[in-house]
């Protein structure tokens, strides 16, 4: 499935995909709201889980480019949320864009699709979406989306201490999400 929007295109990943995404995964400032920075093997392991997904649900973290130029910027998409989380056992509205794409309105644009999906083609009723809470730019991206402040909790996978540890989860329902005031 390919989804097009004003500005990106939203697509399967390609072989071509892996050195700009192994390059965005190794950014420490990209990376800074996340455990740790990711080697090549560890990037080209999350495409494959990616696209395994896709094949068994039909759904994942798009590949995501700019439509006017092909230029590959990150991933932008839907994901399970595990046990032991907010959300467990619904769905996550994420993305993960490289620096030169940021404060452009890509994230908002990308994840108000992936958002569609969710509702109209999954027939999903609500949405979630974590990070860190010190990650106030993807908080606002969240917020623009009409999600709204569920919760705060310890993220079991960060260790204790973790600046990062500490997470928020918001999350949205269609009226609120599709229509935000």
């Amino acid at each position: 499935m390919t989804l097009r929007t004003e500005r990106l295109i939203m697509r399967r990943w390609r072989e071509s995909d892996r050195v700009p995404f192994a390059a965005l995964n190794a950014d420490p400032e990209t990376m800074r709201y996340f455990p740790a920075t990711l080697d090549r093997a560890a990037s080209d392991a999350m495409i494959e889980s990616i696209e395994a997904r896709f094949d068994r649900h039909g759904f994942g973290f798009w590949a995501l480019e700019v439509a006017a130029t092909g230029a590959f910027i990150g991933l932008t998409g839907l994901n399970p949320l595990p046990d032991g989380l907010p959300g467990a056992g619904q769905l996550e509205v994420g993305w993960r864009l490289a620096r030169h794409a940021w404060h452009q309105g890509y994230a908002t644009e990308a994840a108000r699709a992936a958002l569609a999906i969710a509702f109209d083609n999954l027939g999903r009723t609500e949405i979630w979406s974590l990070t860190a809470v010190l990650n106030e730019p993807s908080r606002a991206v969240m917020r623009r989306l009409g999600l709204t402040e569920a919760a705060r909790f310890d993220h079991p996978r960060i260790p204790p201490g973790d600046p990062l540890r500490l997470q928020v989860a918001y999350h949205g329902t269609r009226d609120n999400c599709l229509h935000p005031p």
